[in-house]
């Protein structure tokens, strides 16, 4: 049994009643990969932020790199990755498409979340007035529905 498979298993486990009355299967697969993507995330910022670029701004010559902008940048490409890998073969398992065309749609829906995440936020609090806490969390409702729309019919659409 293939990794992908055994990791599907799991979360099917915890596929039960009331969740699997009121969840269809592949938006529950779909949250479960995206908020084990999330806590990597999390850890992996952590440990970078404390034990690699321990706290230590980067000066480059041309440019200073705080340190959580140092370990932004150093962690993205590996939860771009994880979240990659997961959806494809975890979440969006029924798709024809291939592994490099969806790669190219996964970059583009990501820059788009990522946009997508600036305009919530300058539009909530600059124009809204909301405070910028709530914000977030508007703006992540906002952008985990647009990344599952833009997973399912865009990125890992299933061939026509």
């Amino acid at each position: 049994m293939r990794i992908a498979e055994k990791i599907g298993t799991l979360i099917d486990h915890f596929y039960i009643r009331p969740i699997s009355n009121l969840v269809p299967h592949e938006i529950f697969r779909y949250g479960v990969c995206g908020g084990v993507n999330m806590l990597l995330d999390i850890v992996w910022f952590y440990i970078i932020y404390h034990y690699i670029v321990a706290l230590r701004y980067i000066d480059l010559g041309v440019v200073v790199i705080s340190p959580h902008i140092a370990a932004f940048i150093i962690v993205f490409p590996i939860t771009f990755f994880t979240g990659f890998w997961l959806n494809r073969n975890v979440a969006f398992r029924a798709t024809s498409v291939g592994q490099g065309a969806q790669l190219l749609r996964y970059a583009l829906t990501v820059g788009g979340s990522i946009l997508l995440n600036y305009a919530c936020l300058k539009l909530f609090v600059e124009v809204c007035h909301i405070w910028a806490t709530p914000a977030k969390g508007l703006t992540t409702v906002v952008s985990v529905a647009y990344s599952y729309l833009a997973g399912r019919y865009f990125t890992f659409r299933k061939q026509d």
